[in-house]
C-alpha cells in the first residue's frame, strides 16, 4: 500500500525555496533540505531522485508562484501607463528587495544556466513584456517592443539600487519606471 504524503510537494517546495535562497543553490544538501521540510532525506530521495532534480523542482515552483503572481498583477492593475508601473513595482516587495537582489542572483545563475528553468524565465519574460506592452501602447508591435524595454529597465534600476541604495527601493525604481513613461 502507497504512503500518504504529509507535506504536499508544492508545501515542501515552498519551504525549500527559503533554505536555498539562504544556502544558495550548491550549498542545498538532502540533509539540510530535509531539516528544512521536516522530512527524511531518504523521502526526499525518494520524491525527487536527485539533488539536481530537487533544484529545479524548487526553481520550477518559484516559476509557478511568479507565474500566478503575474497573472493576478496583470488582472488587477490599470490599463495604462501608470498601470504597467503598478504592475512591475508588485512583483518587487518592498520589503523582499535586499533579499531578492542578493541572494535572489544565485537563484537566477541557475535559471539561467539549466535549460528547462531558462525556457520557464523566457517564456515568463514574454507575458510579462506583453501584459506590459498592452498598457503602453495599443499597437500590439510597438506595445510588444515597448514592454520589453520597460522590463530592461526595471530590472536594470533594480540592479542599479542594489549598489547604491541611495532611497528605499520601491521609491527608487519607481521613478526611474515613471521618468521613462513621462
Amino acid at each position: 500500500m502507497a504512503r500518504h504524503k504529509t507535506i504536499s510537494d508544492e508545501t515542501l517546495l515552498d519551504l525549500l525555496l527559503e533554505t536555498i535562497m539562504e544556502t544558495g543553490p550548491a550549498g542545498l544538501t538532502f540533509s539540510r533540505a530535509a531539516k528544512a521540510g521536516g522530512l527524511a532525506p531518504a523521502t526526499l530521495v525518494q520524491r525527487y531522485g536527485d539533488r539536481e532534480a530537487l533544484v529545479e523542482a524548487i526553481l520550477l515552483r518559484a516559476w509557478d508562484r511568479l507565474d500566478e503572481e503575474t497573472e493576478r498583477a496583470d488582472v488587477e492593475e490599470a490599463e495604462t501607463r501608470q498601470g504597467a508601473v503598478d504592475l512591475l513595482l508588485r512583483l518587487m516587495p518592498p520589503e523582499q528587495a535586499e533579499r531578492d537582489t542578493t541572494d535572489g542572483l544565485l537563484l537566477l545563475r541557475e535559471d539561467i544556466r539549466n535549460p528547462k528553468l531558462r525556457a520557464r524565465g523566457a517564456a515568463w519574460g514574454h507575458r510579462l513584456a506583453e501584459a506590459l506592452g498592452r498598457r503602453l501602447s495599443a499597437d500590439p508591435q510597438e506595445g510588444r517592443r515597448l514592454g520589453w524595454q520597460m522590463a530592461s529597465l526595471w530590472q536594470g534600476a533594480y540592479t542599479w539600487w542594489a549598489f547604491t541604495r541611495e532611497e528605499p527601493a520601491d521609491r527608487a525604481i519607481r521613478r526611474v519606471l515613471e521618468d521613462w513613461i513621462g
